[in-house]
């Protein structure tokens, strides 16, 4: 992955497209601006590795990426989601192998920055707690078909 150095109004002007994000005032998208760095990845890089700690969750702001589990393909990823933020949130090893489809874009927190970035935006730990009971439900229906 490279990463280039992306100035905090462009990692705003970015973050403003992520619905996680979109609803956030002027002042807490500069806070998610500083606790997050922009990256791209080429196709075929691994984001995360099943099994593997996570130091770092992302949120995809441009590309696809393919999640993997077990080497079956599950689901599919682009721009407005994010992924290895389980990790971030219960120490545990990642659950999924990530790996990038398309050129992209990312925006990266480090696990040292999640939990003063949860802390810092109003309202973002119960935007991660519904994607992520959204992500349990939909897992539960696939599970049930």
């Amino acid at each position: 992955m490279s990463t280039p150095a992306f100035g905090r109004s462009y990692k705003m002007e970015l973050l403003r497209n992520v619905p996680l994000f979109r609803s956030l005032s002027q002042r807490h998208l500069g806070a998610v601006a500083k606790y997050t760095d922009a990256h791209r990845a080429r196709p075929g890089a691994i984001l995360t590795k099943r099994g593997q700690h996570g130091l770092e969750a992302f949120v995809i702001v441009e590309g696809r990426a393919r999640v993997e589990t077990g080497g079956k393909a599950i689901a599919e990823l682009g721009p407005g989601d994010f992924v290895g933020e389980l990790s971030l949130i219960d120490g545990g090893p990642r659950s999924a192998t990530v790996i990038a489809e398309t050129p992209m874009t990312l925006l990266v927190v480090r696990r040292r920055d999640f939990k003063l970035l949860r802390d810092s935006v109003p309202g973002l730990q119960e935007k991660l707690l519904v994607t992520l009971c959204g992500r349990l439900r939909q897992a539960d229906q696939a599970l049930s078909h």
